[in-house]
């Protein structure tokens, strides 16, 4: 039977592979509303965001879709540690109302 321990450090992901990464995330959620919201967002933000930002939204993926909801329609205050990004993600849904 193979060995299928790691046997050295992963390649490392390019900036355009985890973007694509991101941007598949981002369109495959819970609900339909988050899929719109963050499909939409990926496809205007994403590659703008610096290292930091990008491994904030990779962890804001594996947030609870409907957590993830009440956080960008302001139901719920987001938790500290996103609040930067989820005010840039509201900021984009209002500018999408206004295009």
């Amino acid at each position: 039977m193979a060995d299928l321990r790691e046997t050295g450090p992963a390649t490392p992901e390019t900036r355009d592979t985890r973007l694509r990464r991101l941007h598949m995330r981002s369109m495959r959620r819970g609900i339909k509303e988050m899929d719109i919201i963050l499909t939409r967002y990926s496809e205007t933000r994403l590659a703008e965001l610096d290292e930091n930002m990008l491994d904030l939204y990779d962890d804001m993926l594996s947030e609870n879709d409907q957590d993830l909801y009440r956080w960008v329609t302001g139901q719920d205050a987001p938790p500290e540690r996103l609040a930067p990004l989820i005010g840039d993600i509201q900021s984009s849904i209002q500018e999408g109302f206004s295009d």
